[in-house]
């Protein structure tokens, strides 16, 4: 199994992309991983009945955002009805409900719902991407392939590296995927390697000072249970949009 990252769509390159729209669109061409093709287009086939008569994406599902995002959020991977059906993350399914809502109460998002291409969102200053671009069966990837897509987010992290400036990441899955791609891009991580918690924030040096927070998974089980509220996530964003540089996320 292998990153795609200088394939686009078939053809093999030896240049990565050099702009996040590039970038975007090689992910959706991307067939590195068998039995995540399988799934997600099987998926696509098959539908959820309450979306019979909708075209489903069926693809990965690239990152979301403008390419001079000063904050960048990092979740798990597009949910099989979700982003695997709009083509965009965390559109179209509870979780991203929640995100959205806190994005657009705290002045990060046109407005508090996201659900199809072409709803009219629009994001501030803030990015939405994922370490994994496929939606995996039971929302598991495996280890062999979150690390054959890491290389997408790395790239993805290397053209937003001249605005970034923090970074969300929802759950120990994306925290745990994400801490090697900043090593590698060049940002000192603490040893031993910080661990995971809503809450958890720190700064990491390198290239430009970055500041990391961690916050609960937006999944149905960590907010139906009340384990993540919609006031935990948004004071996590409030303090991610404040050392972003983009005001004092009201």
């Amino acid at each position: 199994m292998r990153s795609n990252l200088v394939e686009d769509n078939g053809p093999v390159t030896k240049r990565p992309p050099s702009t996040l729209a590039g970038l975007d669109a090689a992910v959706s061409g991307c067939r590195a991983c068998p039995r995540l093709v399988r799934w997600r287009e099987d998926v696509a086939r098959t539908k959820r009945a309450a979306f019979r008569d909708e075209t489903y994406w069926g693809r990965p599902v690239p990152g979301f955002g403008p390419p001079d995002a000063a904050l960048a959020i990092v979740g798990l991977a597009p949910a099989a009805h979700g982003g695997n059906r709009t083509g965009r993350m965390f559109t179209g399914d509870r979780s991203g409900d929640v995100l959205f809502q806190a994005l657009y109460d705290v002045g990060l998002a046109s407005q508090p719902e996201s659900t199809h291409l072409g709803d009219g969102l629009e994001l501030r200053g803030t990015r939405v991407t994922a370490p994994v671009h496929c939606a995996p069966p039971e929302n598991k990837p495996t280890p062999a392939e979150r690390d054959a897509c890491r290389p997408w987010l790395a790239r993805e992290l290397e053209l937003l590296r001249p605005t970034l400036r923090a970074v969300v990441v929802l759950g120990a899955f994306g925290w745990q995927a994400l801490l090697p791609v900043l090593a590698d891009a060049g940002w000192r991580i603490p040893r031993p390697r910080p661990v995971f918690g809503h809450g958890a924030c720190l700064v990491l040096g390198g290239p430009s000072e970055l500041h990391l927070l961690g916050s609960y998974h937006v999944s149905q089980r960590n907010t139906q249970t009340g384990r993540l509220t919609p006031a935990m996530l948004r004071a996590v964003l409030t303090d991610a949009a404040r050392k972003a540089g983009l005001g004092d996320g009201t």
